[in-house]
């Protein structure tokens, strides 16, 4: 019985490091991922210069127009020159593949923001592209799908 155990423990390990689930050296990718998300609602661009570069993608729920870094930096502008502040943001569920220097990360995001004092909440789903180029992850690419 006790092998019988330990061998099913086995399969499991093999088997959750393989569904992608967050393990042990995604620590600083999922802190980076977080950091976009921060930078673009508090208008930091210079942190989302350093994490999104140039050549950047994003494709966004609603929007018909694809993104590109400038757009990217000149909407976290706007959201807070509307005042925009973020109250809340998490990642309930986020699953991870790993190819070598680029990992896709597949996310449920929740984000809860405040405009002019008026609180708002979203929900969806993002797949999100990272590259790690000179030892530091960029995010050149996402998209993005809302549910509420």
């Amino acid at each position: 019985m006790r092998r019988k155990l330990s061998g099913m423990a086995a399969i499991l390990t093999i088997l959750i490091g393989s569904t992608g689930f967050a393990e042990n050296g995604d620590e600083q990718l999922l802190k980076v991922r977080e950091a976009v998300w921060r930078d673009w609602f508090a208008n930091d661009a210079q942190g989302l210069k350093e994490l999104v570069p140039p050549g950047t993608i994003v494709i966004s729920s609603g929007e018909s127009q694809w993104k590109h870094q400038a757009e990217v930096l000149q909407s976290a502008i706007d959201f807070q020159a509307q005042g925009g502040k973020l109250i809340r943001l998490e990642f309930p569920r986020t699953e991870i593949q790993r190819f070598g220097d680029v990992a896709i990360l597949y996310s449920a995001y929740f984000v809860e923001t405040e405009m002019k004092g008026k609180r708002s909440v979203s929900s969806g789903r993002a797949t999100e592209v990272f590259v790690l180029h000179d030892g530091h992850w960029t995010n050149p690419g996402w998209h993005t799908d809302a549910e509420k």
